[in-house]
């Protein structure tokens, strides 16, 4: 395990999803502790609102729009988190890059199971490309990305736009994305043991995702639930897939890097060695550091954009958690 990451584990609060209302509390304390008071930056508007399906979004316009327009969803098992949670990551990629950012706070489950929190991202991504004139954004030029079940809802909503011809989207940034309830990899089995995300929590996040008719006869999974299940990738968006080593998620993301690249899907796959799930929050460590360097690189060259004004290191602003 790479030592700087080792050395954080001690100072982050466990985030349990066998209870809701404590996994909320406890995820805002992780946050609070990886990401410390709220920042701004004079190159971006940040504005809060509800779309009309009455999903709430935060909007980042940075004052000069380089075109593209990201739609980003924020992790936390479908049980926690919220628009505080990737704040900075979101300020960061608008700051930097140029790029108008919408991030999603979706519903969570088990209050509301899927499909609720998947209809919120679907509405939210139709809402940005319809809108992204008026956002200061090329409605050809919007992609979707988030980490862990923002990653699975990010792939999802691809899938979608695939199925039902639009909208169309061109790139997917998926990190260290939930894809597979099947739980059937070497990966899942291995990683059963906190202080990490481990099997367990894996087991309650689909539990309270999937709902109580889970594993009742007849049952099958969506596909919009578990983007794995889908029996063709092709003609997905190009893909950025990040997968952790010391992560039960490990398995299923480079299994669908991997057939997405069999069905001719451009795909760059990152698998960093020696880190834990949601690693690159920790902004403390040198390789989380690298790890969101790495996915302005990729956002910058999926849009085709310009090396633009050099910026600050991102890790120079704060952190950010999954």
């Amino acid at each position: 395990m790479d030592r700087e990451l080792s050395e954080a584990i001690a100072g982050m609060p466990y985030v349990s999803l066998a209870d809701p209302l404590k996994a909320r509390a406890a995820m805002r304390d992780l946050s609070a502790t990886l990401s410390g008071e709220p920042e701004g930056d004079p190159r971006v508007d940040v504005t809060d609102r509800a779309i009309p399906e009455g999903v709430p979004v935060r909007v980042y316009r940075p004052h000069r729009p380089a075109g593209p327009a990201l739609v980003y969803f924020h992790g936390g098992g479908f049980v926690t988190g919220d628009l505080g949670n990737e704040h900075r990551r979101c300020l960061g990629f608008a700051a930097e890059l140029g790029i108008v950012v919408v991030s999603v706070d979706y519903r969570l489950a088990p209050e509301h199971p899927f499909p609720a929190p998947f209809e919120d991202a679907w509405a939210a991504t139709a809402w940005t490309h319809a809108h992204a004139a008026g956002l200061g954004a090329d409605p050809g030029r919007v992609a979707v990305g988030g980490g862990s079940a923002g990653g699975g809802l990010a792939a999802a909503v691809a899938l979608r736009a695939r199925d039902e011809g639009g909208p169309p989207l061109a790139f997917q940034l998926l990190l260290y994305p939930v894809l597979d309830d099947r739980m059937d990899t070497p990966s899942m089995r291995a990683y059963t043991e906190p202080p990490l995300f481990n099997r367990g929590e894996v087991e309650q996040m689909w539990r309270h995702y999937l709902g109580p008719d889970r594993g009742t006869p007849g049952w099958e999974t969506p596909v919009y639930a578990a983007p794995a299940r889908a029996r063709d990738l092709s003609g997905l968006p190009p893909a950025y897939v990040l997968a952790a080593e010391a992560d039960p998620l490990r398995d299923e993301d480079l299994a669908y890097a991997r057939r997405m690249i069999e069905a001719g899907v451009p795909v760059e796959l990152r698998h960093v060695p020696g880190v834990y799930h949601g690693f690159d929050g920790v902004l403390s460590a040198a390789v989380a550091r690298r790890a969101l360097a790495d996915q302005h690189a990729a956002l910058r060259g999926a849009f085709r954009l310009g090396p633009g004004e050099p910026g600050p290191d991102p890790g120079q602003r704060g952190t950010s958690s999954d």
